[in-house]
């Protein structure tokens, strides 16, 4: 049965994709490199900020320097703050679903996105405090479509559960995710998965369990029904 929500962020909570895309291509730029909107969407998106700078790299034969990649990356960090700061964006519907999930489940999050980040927004957005728990890049050696991130929120959240608690299996984790890479790591964790389409068209994300155009649509009890009850 379900027991626990894992959230993805950036596409899922923060409707932050295109700011992502727009310092990716700034940065990139300041070391002679394209970025074209196509090709972040189609090719980068899913990625940590790790994982897309190497990626683009080795798209354009630049060698991958660990020096390069983390100076790339602090970069892009603070750029992205400073933007945020005056930018908070988040999805229709977040704020409302988060606090109706936290009555009935166990909440956690799991982002290629960096803490600092992940913890200001839900801070600004009002909802930090129903999340038992956050994975972040900076918890994993592997991105998406690697399922350690899900793996790494579900152990997190069996060490903090409570007398009384029945410790959590993969099958109880419903992920809710934006992008194919994220679903493939769900899936890969033994996880279900609702898919968002909010930056990929709903045929695009077929493969998930169930789909949804906006959180602001999501009925967890019909939800939970169809998936644990009835099966998919």
């Amino acid at each position: 049965m379900l027991q626990a929500i894992i959230f993805d962020f950036d596409g899922v909570v923060a409707d932050n994709e295109p700011i992502h895309f727009m310092i990716f291509h700034q940065v990139l730029a300041e070391i002679g490199l394209p970025l074209t909107e196509t090709d972040y969407y189609a090719k980068y998106l899913g990625f940590d900020d790790k994982g897309c700078f190497a990626a683009v790299l080795t798209a354009h034969e630049r060698p991958i320097q660990p020096s390069l990649i983390q100076d790339l990356i602090a970069r892009k960090a603070k750029a992205y703050l400073d933007y945020i700061r005056d930018h908070l964006v988040i999805f229709p519907g977040v704020r409302e679903l988060v606090r109706e999930a936290a009555t009935r489940y166990r909440l956690a999050i799991a982002s290629g996105a960096l803490r600092h980040e992940i913890e200001y927004i839900l801070e600004q957005a009002g909802i930090r405090k129903e999340f038992e728990h956050i994975t972040s890049s900076e918890d994993v050696r592997q991105g998406k479509p690697d399922p350690e991130g899900f793996l790494h929120a579900l152990a997190s959240l069996n060490r903090r559960t409570q007398a009384g608690q029945r410790p959590l299996s993969s099958s109880d984790c419903l992920v809710i995710e934006d992008s194919i890479p994220g679903i493939q790591a769900a899936h890969a964790a033994g996880m279900k998965v609702l898919a968002v389409a909010n930056t990929h068209k709903v045929e695009e994300l077929r493969d998930a369990d169930a789909l949804t155009h906006s959180l602001a649509d999501v009925n967890l009890a019909e939800l939970e029904n169809r998936l644990w009850k009835h099966g998919t």
